[in-house]
């Protein structure tokens, strides 16, 4: 039994045994329910990781052959025991800090989380100026004081009007 399932590997393992990062994953999809906890923290770390070939998702969700290889560096390297932060900066030093889903706010990367808030405040604020604008009577002055020359007309012909009778 032991033979024919170390036959069934080997038979497996044929057409990809070119490429180093094909034996961890096929080991990874034989390996024992044991390593669950490994599994775990893989789907995290690679959940965190843009794929280089599609750029939109993360190498957890790409089909990509680079992202399957790049999931097999992330066990391996868990496996040895490093944290997730330590495989995270491997990956931000040999691609550049792009590689990450969410960027650390520091330096440029700051922009990336205020700048929308400071577009959203902008944007509140030119509409209200704008909705004072067109709520204001003639475009000009502010809605509290009153008009002026409609008070004067108003009062004349009140006066008028008491005089003529």
């Amino acid at each position: 039994m032991r033979a024919a399932w170390w036959l069934f590997v080997g038979l497996m393992m044929w057409p990809v045994r070119d490429s180093p990062a094909s034996a961890a994953i096929l080991y990874a999809q034989i390996a024992s329910p044991s390593d669950s906890a490994l599994e775990i923290a893989v789907r995290e770390v690679a959940s965190e990781l843009r794929c280089p070939v599609c750029q939109g998702e993360s190498i957890q969700d790409s089909p990509a052959g680079l992202a399957q290889e790049m999931r097999a560096v992330v066990r391996e390297q868990l496996a040895a025991g490093r944290s997730p932060e330590q495989v995270k900066k491997y990956f931000a030093d040999k691609y550049g800090e792009w590689i990450l889903l969410r960027p650390k706010a520091r330096g440029w990367n700051v922009l990336v989380y205020v700048l929308p808030v400071v577009v959203l405040l902008l944007g509140a604020g030119i509409v209200m100026r704008a909705t004072r604008r067109w709520a204001a009577p003639n475009g000009g002055g502010s809605p509290s004081e009153p008009d002026e020359p409609r008070a004067e007309m108003a009062q004349q012909g009140t006066s008028e009007g008491r005089t003529g009778s």
